[in-house]
């Protein structure tokens, strides 16, 4: 099975603000995602900024992918965020990482202005509104099996496993 991200914002850049309330119930369930994240899987989480753009992260992956390179970028985005608390709307933040992971630093700042890697943004974002996604994570299974939000491993993995059961009867 191949693993392939798609671009998905939350909060575009320009919408509305989250509400008070909204925001209160997010950091209130911070720390039981937090002792779940270290008690379940061993990760220590240290997230970056709240409330953050993540348009060119997304753009620097579509322009990884092109090199090859995108899962690599990724997971240094994701780690970058979620466990040393680097903003990754930062293009510096972005440039590191690039470099990280064996991209060419000038050519990956010039990526995040082009448009060819702001349409492939735009058009997983139109892919995720098509299929009613208003949140992450959500996945896709063989474009065809949807698993919206965060399920627990063991249940993640039953999918799995019938998904693949089902394509080796078909197969």
């Amino acid at each position: 099975m191949n693993l392939n991200w798609h671009s998905f914002e939350l909060r575009p850049k320009g919408g509305p603000p989250i509400p008070p309330e909204y925001r209160a119930r997010i950091e209130a369930s911070r720390p039981q995602l937090y002792a779940t994240a270290r008690e379940q899987y061993g990760v220590e989480m240290n997230p970056g900024p709240f409330g953050i753009d993540s348009r060119p992260a997304l753009i620097g992956v579509k322009y990884a992918e092109a090199k090859g390179k995108g899962n690599a970028f990724h997971d240094a985005v994701l780690r970058a965020y979620w466990l040393e608390a680097r903003n990754i709307e930062d293009r510096a933040v972005l440039s590191d990482l690039a470099q990280s992971v064996g991209l060419d630093a000038t050519a990956f700042e010039a990526a995040l202005d082009d448009s060819q890697y702001e349409a492939e943004v735009n058009e997983d974002i139109d892919m995720a509104r098509t299929y009613g996604l208003q949140g992450v994570p959500a996945l896709i299974f063989e474009q065809k099996y949807l698993i919206p939000g965060a399920v627990p491993y063991n249940t993640l993995r039953q999918v799995v496993e019938q998904i693949q059961s089902e394509i080796f009867l078909k197969g």
